[in-house]
């Protein structure tokens, strides 16, 4: 029995271990959108199974995201990162979203009669 709680610690230390990294890896990612659009604010979307999104918006309007595979691994990385966390994509913040063509095209564009993709 003994045997096997040492096991489950390693393994647990192990996940751990790898936990912390992603999170480095993801707040490194971050925090470099974050120098490229004179700062970044985000918030955290739960998708399921697949992880967390991490919606990032510069200053500049620009914005992407980034998945962690769970939400401790999300919350740990913008943490780390130093960006400030919106509870929601409410109108406030989703205000600073600018868009461009690419994004009327593709997201938006087709299904309400905009330009082709093609």
């Amino acid at each position: 029995m003994a045997e096997t709680q040492v096991d489950e610690n390693a393994q647990d230390s192990g996940r751990d271990a790898r936990a912390a990294r992603k999170a480095a890896r993801l707040a490194k990612q971050i925090r470099s959108f974050a120098d490229a659009h004179g700062g970044a604010e985000g918030q955290l979307a739960y998708i399921g199974q697949t992880g967390t999104r991490i919606v990032l918006v510069g200053e500049d309007g620009a914005w992407g995201d980034l998945v962690a595979p769970t939400h401790a691994i999300a919350v740990g990385a913008a943490e780390k990162s130093g960006i400030t966390l919106h509870e929601h994509f409410d109108g406030e913040f989703a205000g600073k979203v600018r868009t461009g063509p690419y994004e009327w095209t593709r997201m938006a564009g087709i299904q309400v009669g905009g330009p082709s993709a093609g």
